[in-house]
Formats: C-alpha cells, sequence, structure tokens
C-alpha cells in the first residue's frame, strides 16, 4: 500500500521555563509513543531519513540521530536495502531505558461519558460462501451495464466543475431526467425544481422524517412492512402504530381511528407492490387514504421501491399523481433498476416539505455524488437505462415463472401462494402444521437462505410466511 505522509509533532521553540528538548530526542520519543499506542506496530514501515527530514522540515542529521537512539533501544531495526521497520519482536511490554513495563494505548474500548440510546447495528442476513439466497429485495447485479456506466462517468469526471460543491437538491440534469420519467411512465406533473436526489431511498426516507417528525408523534406503518424504517421513525421520538394489511393492501379502519385521535403525523405505505407481502393497494382504498390525509391533516409517504418490475397488466399509477392537495411524499430509487452501491434515490413532495429535506439534505451530506448525477442522466437521456430496465423486466418476469413453477412442481402440499403481477419475490404461507423458522434454519445449514415474515414484523414474532426473491437468482 502507498505510504502517506508521516507526521509527528514537535516543539521548536521551547516552552518558556523548561529546557528545551533537541528535535532528534522529540523525535524518537514520538516514534516510541506511537509505537506504545499502537499507531505504529511490530513490521511497520518507517519513512526513510531523507523523506522524514523533509517532511518534518529538519535536517537529515537530526532523523538519523533519532533513528540511532531508537534502534540502540530496541524499538525498530534496519534492514540493508529494504529500510527501516518498527521491531517485529519488541517484548511485551516494550522495552524503555527506565524499565518501566508499558500499556499499549489504542482507542479507546470504553466511553467516558453516557451516551444517549442509538439505533441496532445489525445485518439483517448472515449468508454464508456460496449459499443459494432467496434475497428478498435484491437486483441481480450481473445484469448491470457496467461498460456504459463506467464509460459514462470517466466522461463525466473529466468535466472538472463537477468536482467541485454543488447545490444539495442534486444535479439539476438529473433532476430534469428524473422528473422527464416520472411524468411519462407515473404520471407525475413534476419538474426539476420538485425533485431531490438522494443517496438511495433509505436516506430520502430519513430525510422525510426528520422533516416532518416531532418527539411523540405517531407514525403509521404496514404491518408487516420494512424495518429500518422503523428505526428511522424511533430515534426521532416517534411513536410507531402498526396497521395491518390484507388482499387489498393497508387497512384504512385503523387508520381512521388512529386520525380521529388527533395525533397521527405520517403514515408510510409501499402501495403498488406492498414489502414484503407484493399486495397492491385497492383504488378505493387509495382514494379513501387520500381523503383520510387531506380531511385529518397528516402525510403520506409513498415508498415505491420496484415501480419499473410490473409484468402482468399496466403498472398501477403511484397516489403522488392523483394527490392534488399536498398530503403525499414520494420516493423512488435506482437502486433496483442498477446497483444498490450507486445510492441514487429521489423525493418528489410539495415544495414546502420539500425545502425542508433539502436543508436537512445540506447539513447532513453537503450534496451527493455530481459525476454520478451527471453520468447517470446523460444515459437517461441516451435511452440507455430505459433499454437496460426493458431487458431487466422480462429476465425477471422469466424467473418469476420458474420459480413458480418449481414450487408447485416440488413443494405444493408445504407451500401456498399467489402470483404476484409485478415486484422481485414471492410472499409463501406454509402449510399447517409446519414450523416455517426451523424450516429456514434446516434450509440455512443446508445452504439456501430465505427470508420469513419475522424479519418483516415490528414485534419480531413468527408468522407462517416467507419472502423468497428471485431477482438475484
Amino acid at each position: 500500500m502507498a505510504r502517506w505522509e508521516f507526521v509527528l509533532a514537535l516543539e521548536r521553540k521551547g516552552v518558556p521555563g523548561t529546557l528545551r528538548v533537541p528535535l532528534f530526542r522529540q523525535i524518537a520519543q514520538g516514534v516510541s509513543r506511537d509505537i506504545r499506542r499502537g499507531r505504529l506496530r511490530p513490521g511497520d514501515a518507517l519513512p526513510g531519513t531523507r523523506t522524514l527530514a523533509q517532511s518534518l522540515s529538519v535536517q537529515r542529521l537530526t532523523v538519523v540521530a533519532a533513528f540511532d537512539e531508537l534502534a540502540a533501544e530496541g524499538w525498530i531495526v534496519t534492514r540493508p536495502a529494504r529500510g527501516t521497520f518498527v521491531s517485529p519482536a519488541l517484548p511485551d511490554p516494550a522495552p524503555r531505558r527506565s524499565g518501566r513495563s508499558v500499556e499499549r494505548v489504542r482507542v479507546p474500548a470504553r466511553l467516558g461519558f453516557d451516551l444517549a440510546p442509538g439505533p441496532p447495528v445489525v445485518m439483517p442476513y448472515d449468508v454464508p460462501e456460496g449459499a443459494l439466497f432467496f434475497a428478498p429485495n435484491r437486483p441481480d447485479l450481473r445484469l448491470i451495464p457496467r461498460d456504459l456506466i463506467g464509460r459514462a462517468y470517466r466522461r463525466a469526471i473529466k468535466r472538472g466543475v463537477l468536482l467541485s460543491y454543488g447545490r444539495p437538491q442534486g444535479h439539476e440534469r438529473l433532476r430534469t431526467a428524473i422528473a422527464s420519467m416520472l411524468s411519462s411512465t407515473r404520471g407525475l406533473a413534476a419538474t426539476a425544481d420538485d425533485v431531490c436526489i438522494t443517496r438511495g431511498s433509505q436516506m430520502g426516507l430519513a430525510l422525510l422524517a426528520r422533516a416532518l417528525i416531532r418527539p411523540g408523534d405517531v407514525v403509521a406503518m404496514e404491518e408487516l412492512g420494512y424495518r429500518p424504517a422503523l428505526e428511522v421513525f424511533r430515534l426521532l421520538g416517534a411513536r410507531v402504530a402498526p396497521i395491518p394489511i390484507d388482499a387489498e393492501g393497508l387497512r384504512i379502519e385503523p387508520l381512521e381511528r388512529l386520525a380521529r385521535a388527533g395525533q397521527l403525523r405520517c403514515v408510510l405505505v409501499t402501495p403498488h407492490h406492498q414489502l414484503p407481502t407484493t399486495v397492491t393497494l385497492s383504488a378505493s382504498r387509495r382514494l379513501r387514504l387520500l381523503e383520510l390525509a387531506r380531511t385529518s391533516r397528516f402525510a403520506v409517504i409513498e415508498e415505491d421501491y420496484d415501480h419499473e418490475f410490473h409484468y402482468d397488466g399496466r403498472p398501477v399509477l403511484p397516489l403522488a399523481s392523483a394527490d392534488d392537495q399536498g398530503v403525499v411524499a414520494y420516493i423512488g430509487t435506482f437502486s433496483k433498476v442498477l446497483a444498490p452501491a450507486l445510492r441514487i434515490g429521489y423525493v418528489v413532495a410539495p415544495r414546502p416539505l420539500l425545502q425542508s429535506v433539502v436543508g436537512h439534505r445540506l447539513y447532513t451530506d453537503i450534496q451527493g455524488d455530481r459525476v454520478l448525477e451527471f453520468a447517470l442522466a446523460e444515459l437517461m437521456e441516451e435511452g440507455e437505462v430505459q433499454r437496460h430496465i426493458w431487458r431487466v423486466r422480462r429476465e425477471y418476469a422469466a424467473r418469476r415463472d420458474v420459480l413458480v413453477h418449481a414450487l408447485r412442481r416440488t413443494l405444493g402440499e408445504a407451500l401456498t401462494f399467489e402470483v404476484p403481477a409485478g415486484g422481485i419475490g414471492l410472499w409463501v404461507r406454509a402449510a399447517k402444521g409446519i414450523d416455517i423458522e426451523a424450516w429456514a434454519e434446516r434450509a440455512r445449514k443446508r445452504g439456501a437462505v430465505i427470508a420469513t415474515a419475522a424479519g418483516f414484523a415490528m414485534d419480531g414474532k413468527p408468522r407462517p410466511f416467507a419472502r423468497l426473491g428471485f431477482a438475484s437468482l
């Protein structure tokens, strides 16, 4: 690995009333101190005397004298034609002239102050290497047009102005391209000024939550639903109310009861392909939800994470396309279309709310990757993203059908399910008497990993369901 410039703090003028420590001894003390506290470890290479002298702005003989002292004490060793290294055989305790033991100091493992409770850091799935993972919500990275993206990125990065600061709302060229896409494919009468680019849909959700929620507010979520959203709301001090879903999607009656209590601040929904059940919110419930939000004055956060992947019939237009009262904030993402690592999502919302989102983004992240945003805009303008979506949609539809056929052929008595019209996963129910959690654990030991309903439940309790993703296979 290439070396960085090595930095040591030196006192060149001395402290009044004290004896000035010679520079060579300060260098020796600084290196030995860094070895004791773990900044330098046994076997680490040290800069050459000439290089270190230049970086510290001292004479080379000063560094040579410091290295001689360190070598005499056993801290460092010099190997001809190779360089100078921290001694790989430092005794414990490390050698010092005083002979006292020295404790190595690293980044502290304990805090010296109280810390407010934070979110759990839990990776959702422990997938053994080589396992067959029915990833509930992941695209197939092998299908990504990496060469096209790479060439567009290289063209963009040559524009030096893109490497400077930009607007927190995102590059105007990409916002314009997204607004055009939403107008054509989702019925949203959006312009570039209605769009804020985010680092994925998760950031969009977090920014909207910050703009909307105050401690003590009630936030409604689908149950079962997207667990990371639950943690976002909890971190802001919200009280999260689970709203049951059925074959028509989110049930409106429990939401009406919350609204009558006068505490409901917002509701998060995935109405197109509900996560995890794939159910589509019915037309009548869409109208009731919008009317309830209008009369009760709460916000609707609509997350449309996989709108592009609808296979049978026409995709259902978003709630936001029918919102004329300013109650819906819409979240989209390119993570499923292209790749999660690109971290490109977006929020479309009424202007006052969007301005608050932009403000929170400014003080959280300042801006996104302007080079990537410019490159993606170019690919959208040239039709490359659209062509990629068409290809991937056909592929995912075929994979859905393969999985449906295989499950019916081999597990017909054990699993029941409806074939979803879109999305990238199946929602299956285990037959009565089958412990799906035990089944999933045995499957994992055999090399197949599935996501059960417990991972989507606010209470974490098992239900006899699982989500079998097919897109990444």
